[in-house]
């Protein structure tokens, strides 16, 4: 299928809205990010009646799902579900693009750079070789000869994953929403107001006064999901803002590309980046929690002393880069929960209506198998991990987690 250009996607959306009018939504899923576009695409192929709504459109630009890249790799540790997850996640991204287009993943591998004692990189050993997945240690020297162009410091090992890879991300979420409402989705680019207090709601209402008719509600939202839900979610899941830098490459230069560079993280220094993907540049970014912030309202400007420490770090690790010019810059928010792991649960005061977020910087990579795993949920009452529900969510103090890695956003 051939990809729509900006103009045809937008009139595609507009010639959308509401187009089933009167009808009764078996789902109706608020949020077309990367979860909520994945969830309505499976409950659609399932074959029931969904809409799919956003207030500022799908995969737009204050969303976490926004951004232009993201990663898609299995090392988890000894967590082994989300192993299993990356496995099943890549299967459906590939069987999917192939038909939509399968520039949407590159696969540049992913490198770990490990320091001694670093046990938790060591423990994603073990659950690699028990889902076998492809991997290679390498000490040090074999990380010097493949990789010269990073000054290793004190890394002194590495687990490379050659099957991981690079997601385009907005336009992902833009291709597959379209291709599933060509399909017969419905979905609307509309605001919709908070449900009150009650055991069960029957519609949800729109800023504009209009009425969805819906037997299940999922609110797959993201950073909004605590303003949304402030009683319940203000102080379970904290978007934080994160920043992204994308640094120009010299002329030519073959050593910040694939095949010669992988997505990486360097846990130690919380630091993680992707290699140049359609000519963008060298994606770098900290991995650690900025301020608390609102989706809707913080200015998406980089400080020139964020940048000063980019580069800092950039001279230490990739000194080939030390003096590239900073050619773009990205920001957006992760939306933390207090263990880093993802929010599925039904809202404590509505029994037809459910949470789904948390994404804590790693949840881009797993969207299509969070929509099957919630379809499961919701058409065949298959039981949910006991770990994404609302009861295991602490509240979160005002500092937060200090960083989501060993969970490097994608």
């Amino acid at each position: 299928m051939q990809a729509l250009n900006r103009r045809e996607f937008m009139a595609a959306n507009a010639s959308a809205a509401f187009a089933q009018t009167g009808t009764r939504y078996d789902f109706a899923i608020v949020g077309a990010g990367v979860f909520g576009t994945w969830l309505a695409r499976a409950l659609h192929l399932a074959g029931k009646k969904v809409l799919l709504v956003d207030q500022h459109g799908a995969a737009n630009n204050r969303a976490s799902s926004g951004g232009e890249t993201r990663i898609i790799r299995f090392g988890y540790g000894d967590r082994e579900l989300y192993t299993r997850w990356s496995q099943r996640a890549l299967a459906l991204y590939k069987a999917a693009y192939a038909g939509l287009d399968p520039l949407l993943f590159v696969e540049t591998g992913f490198l770990w750079l490990a320091r001694q004692g670093d046990a938790y990189t060591e423990s994603n050993l073990e659950v690699f070789d028990r889902l076998k997945v492809q991997y290679e240690k390498l000490d040090r020297s074999q990380l010097e000869q493949r990789f010269p162009q990073i000054s290793l410091g004190p890394v002194t090992w590495g687990i490379y994953e050659p099957e991981a890879g690079g997601l385009l991300a907005r336009r992902g979420v833009q291709t597959v929403l379209e291709a599933t409402r060509k399909q017969g989705l419905a979905y609307q680019q509309v605001q919709i107001v908070p449900p009150r207090e009650g055991s069960r709601t029957a519609s949800i209402r729109t800023a504009d006064g209009d009425t969805i008719d819906s037997e299940t509600l999922v609110y797959a939202c993201g950073p909004w999901l605590p303003k949304i839900f402030p009683e319940i979610l203000g102080n379970r899941i904290r978007p934080t803002r994160q920043e992204v830098f994308y640094f120009g490459l010299p002329p030519g230069d073959p050593w910040f590309r694939v095949p010669k560079l992988p997505a990486w993280v360097d846990p130690g220094d919380t630091m993680y980046g992707l290699p140049d993907i359609e000519n963008r540049g060298f994606k770098i970014c900290p991995d650690q929690h900025g301020s608390a912030v609102d989706p809707d309202t913080q200015e998406r400007l980089v400080p020139a002393v964020s940048v000063t420490a980019m580069r800092a770090y950039m001279t230490q690790r990739f000194p080939r880069l030390a003096n590239a010019p900073l050619t773009q810059t990205e920001v957006c928010q992760y939306e933390n929960t207090s263990n880093g792991d993802y929010l599925m649960d039904r809202h404590p005061g509505f029994d037809n209506v459910w949470l789904l977020g948390g994404g804590s910087g790693h949840g881009y990579k797993h969207g299509p198998a969070i929509g099957e795993y919630m379809t499961e949920a919701l058409l065949e009452g298959k039981a949910i991990d006991r770990r994404f529900s609302l009861a295991t969510k602490d509240a979160i103090g005002e500092g937060g987690r200090t960083s989501t890695i060993p969970a490097p956003r994608q």
